[in-house]
């Protein structure tokens, strides 16, 4: 997975507001490896679009058949009574 995450940008910002450069950018690298890799993406996200689409494609086709068989059935019944 790339990341698009600016460690030094983010130690600079730390460094700004009074933190150690060594304590900066220690804490940046710790966001990169712990928290950057759990972030979803947009490839993430477009994959999980896509298996949505898929499933939502299967329930489809899978209630079509159920009210098929139902109307099925339904005028099977009537037809014996």
């Amino acid at each position: 997975m790339a990341s698009a995450f600016d460690t030094l940008g983010y130690a600079k910002r730390l460094e700004t507001a009074g933190i150690s450069r060594k304590h900066a950018e220690a804490h940046a690298e710790a966001a990169k490896d712990f928290i950057m890799p759990e972030l979803a993406t947009k490839a993430d996200i477009a994959e999980l679009k896509h298996i949505i689409e898929r499933q939502s494609l299967a329930l489809t086709v899978r209630l079509g058949g159920l009210i098929i068989i139902g109307v099925g059935a339904l005028a099977t019944l009537i037809k014996l009574s």
